[in-house]
């Protein structure tokens, strides 16, 4: 199945910064007629006056997903235009901090954000779909839908609980053929994420190379919009995680924290702060974070997910197979 993105109506929240403000262009250029949202009306009106000199019909409006109520009013003012085709669910926020020093409010935050804020989102735009009998909804989950999180206790949380509600909506869909229920897993972007983001940790925080380009990811999103498939993974990073979360999962963890451990020790200092959870990033309208360097691919997190699968494929391939057969009997479906 192929879509015709021209004159297509397609909703992206998250649209202000990012990868969302990427995946805003580059439907821009396939002429889409956009519907644009974030909480921060100043940037996404700049993001918007881009997409329209791109020669595509763009609108902002100031939302919070959080709201549900903000949600469905900016799922109507999208379906004026004649329907929804396209809803790609990209709000996303993250706090970096030791569990127990995290306020819970913090945690809280993220989970409304993230988990909450993408069901608000489906909530307005399956009903639609279903009357039009059409839709693609894009879940923009990332590699932590795949592995935990350490430091980030409530983003793991959130991203394992957003790729559930994600498999269980597109169940209970399947019998809509046309209507299609997409997640989207990137790795580590060049994003303005990670400053935006709250910081209980005191260091400044960073992503590990490989790092993508923001508009690499959204290609991978309007590809998906132009040929929906449940399952898309962006970056070679997300591919090893899965695999080393799906052979030995806790040693996948345990490695990352002392991996992360290690890095926050010799990271700089950083005034801790509770970034954008409440209240819009000041410095949105930008794709990139700064963090690409052409100098810079390998990276202990990809050496230590390639040591975790090759133990975990070893200890699996040492097992003798009634053992294999004896372990696996014991996590059977209930």
């Amino acid at each position: 199945m192929s879509i015709n993105l021209e004159n297509a109506v397609v909703v992206i929240t998250g649209a202000s910064s990012g990868i969302g403000q990427a995946a805003a262009e580059a439907f821009a250029r396939r002429g889409s007629r956009l519907v644009l949202a974030a909480r921060n009306g100043e940037a996404l009106e700049k993001v918007a006056e881009t997409c329209r000199g791109l020669g595509a019909e763009a609108i902002s409006v100031v939302t919070d997903v959080t709201e549900p109520t903000a949600v469905k009013a900016l799922a109507d003012k999208a379906k004026d235009l004649g329907g929804i085709d396209v809803w790609v669910s990209n709000v996303g926020v993250g706090a970096v901090g030791r569990f127990e020093e995290t306020p819970i409010e913090a945690h809280e935050q993220v989970i409304r954000t993230n988990l909450i804020g993408h069901i608000n989102d489906a909530h307005a735009a399956v009903p639609i779909f279903l009357e039009q009998g059409r839709g693609v909804f894009i879940n923009m989950i990332s590699l932590g839908g795949f592995a935990a999180a350490p430091f980030a206790t409530a983003y793991s949380a959130s991203k394992f609980g957003l790729r559930g509600f994600s498999e269980a909506l597109r169940a209970e869909l399947a019998d809509k053929p046309r209507i299609h229920i997409c997640d989207v897993y990137p790795a580590f972007a060049d994003t303005p994420g990670l400053r935006h983001g709250a910081n209980f940790v005191g260091r400044q925080v960073s992503a590990p190379p490989p790092v993508l380009d923001a508009r690499r990811v959204a290609e991978a999103i309007v590809s998906v919009a132009r040929s929906p498939r449940a399952t898309t993974t962006v970056g070679v990073v997300t591919n090893a995680t899965r695999l080393a979360h799906l052979l030995a999962p806790n040693l996948a963890a345990r490695t990352l924290a002392r991996l992360m451990a290690g890095y926050f020790k010799r990271a700089p200092r950083a005034v801790e702060s509770d970034g954008n959870l409440y209240r819009p990033s000041t410095d949105a309208a930008h794709i990139d974070g700064g963090l690409r360097s052409p100098h810079r691919y390998s990276a202990p997190l990809l050496l230590g997910l390639a040591a975790v699968a090759v133990l975990a494929f070893g200890a699996a391939a040492r097992t003798p197979p009634r053992r294999r057969l004896a372990l696996g009997s014991r996590h059977r479906f209930w």
